[in-house]
């Protein structure tokens, strides 16, 4: 009986994720935001800032303890499989010609910069902000990562819907936020070692055992799933024995990065980005996994950030505005003028380095796995996650809003101009 309660408490949890999420979702593109800006908006919804705050008892009876711990464990398998489909969907050709290098100086150009103000600003508030018996290096470290990423598949989504994706500005773009989600993935990967360790010789072993896992899998395994995508071509499908192995790869790999200690997401990128390059596997992975993947298991990693996230610092004389301010400033003005100048200096115009910078600052549901991460592993305090959670959301809203005002329509019709030189003053 006990069980069939617990059952029923889990699947009226996910009644209420999937309403409130798909409601927002739809609010956020009727005032023309990504359908991400909603579910990120509902999860917080769910949690302290308005469910806890105007019926707390609701709350504790709709997401007790028991019911948290089943949707944190499922909203790790969406993430998992969320990562296995980004690195399934990058397109390596992507990364190598003429457009390889300008992309390559534009990420530069976003991550450093962000990443020196990040790393700034956790100095500046470490002593209030940071984990007790945090080491500075690695809380600077952590923050700086943080807000150096760029969300390159909503960014993707955006370019796609607007038609613009495979134009030299699109392009560059793209190239530059896959190149930021990389380092970032990788940054964390290093952090987590050193700073979840707890000793030198733990943090070389994950570090080795992560690399061991990248090589292995994109070399041997790179090979062996190469079969598959031709026999998938061969098909004109993939079958349910062979969805049956990519989803246990995909399981695997996740436990075994988890197991090393860099977390489950590592896996299922890693071995994404394994996958074959094949049209058939590619829109079979899109058609089995995607729907069910985005429409119930990520919103419910959204609610699970917004139950983690306390408010009590933003109220009246709240603690935390100061931070929020300051944080949010470098967030955005490391992106939006690192890389703004950067393609201004590549020879396009003010307006579509005011496009580019706008549109890198959006940090969506990457930031969001990132800072998640971190809190699992005690790398920062709910106060400081809370204050990374509304960074997500304010750029990413941000995000087309500062497009739109850099190149309305009649000037994005033509965005795929090639770039001319900058004048000289």
């Amino acid at each position: 009986m006990n069980q069939i309660h617990f059952a029923l408490q889990v699947f009226a949890a996910l009644a209420v994720v999937l309403v409130a999420t798909t409601l927002c979702g739809r609010l956020a593109m009727m005032i023309k935001q990504p359908r991400v800006v909603g579910e990120m908006v509902a999860g917080v919804l769910l949690g302290p800032a308005l469910l806890g705050a105007v019926a707390p008892g609701v709350q504790a009876q709709l997401f007790p303890n028991d019911v948290k711990s089943t949707l944190y464990v499922l909203s790790t398998i969406g993430l998992t499989f969320y990562m296995f489909l980004v690195g399934s969907s990058l397109d390596h050709g992507l990364t190598t010609g003429p457009n390889a290098r300008k992309a390559s100086v534009l990420a530069v150009s976003g991550i450093v910069p962000t990443f020196l103000l990040g790393a700034g600003c956790a100095m500046i508030f470490f002593d209030t902000l940071s984990p007790e018996g945090s080491s500075l290096w690695v809380f600077m470290l952590f923050v700086g990562g943080a807000l150096s990423i760029t969300a390159f598949p909503m960014l993707a989504r955006i370019l796609q819907e607007r038609g613009i994706a495979n134009t030299p500005i699109g392009g560059l773009t793209l190239v530059a936020a896959a190149i930021d989600d990389a380092v970032a993935w990788a940054f964390l990967a290093l952090i987590i070692a050193v700073g979840a360790s707890g000793s030198a010789t733990g943090a070389l072993r994950t570090i080795i055992g992560a690399a061991i896992f990248a090589v292995v899998m994109l070399t041997l395994g790179r090979k062996w799933l190469a079969k598959l995508g031709e026999r998938a071509e061969k098909d004109g499908k993939l079958s349910r024995d062979m969805m049956a192995i990519i989803l246990l790869i995909v399981l695997v790999a996740g436990w075994f990065t988890d197991w090393i200690g860099v977390f489950s997401v590592f896996g299922g990128f890693i071995t994404g980005l394994a996958m074959p390059k094949s049209k058939v596997v590619r829109h079979e992975l899109e058609t089995k996994l995607t729907d069910l993947n985005s429409i119930l298991l990520l919103p419910v990693f959204f609610a699970f950030s917004g139950l983690n996230t306390q408010v009590s610092g933003f109220g009246s004389g709240g603690a935390l505005w100061f931070p929020l301010a300051v944080i949010m400033l470098a967030a955005f003005a490391g992106k939006y003028l690192g890389c703004g100048l950067v393609v201004r200096a590549q020879g396009y115009s003010w307006r579509y380095a005011s496009a580019v910078g706008g549109l890198m600052n959006a940090r969506g549901l990457m930031i969001l796995i990132f800072i998640n991460i971190g809190l699992a592993y005690e790398l920062v305090t709910p106060e400081m996650f809370a204050i990374l959670v509304a960074v997500a959301i304010i750029t990413t809203a941000a995000a087309m809003p500062i497009y739109r005002a850099s190149l309305p329509d009649h000037l994005e019709a033509s965005a795929d101009v090639k770039p001319s030189p900058a004048p000289v003053p």
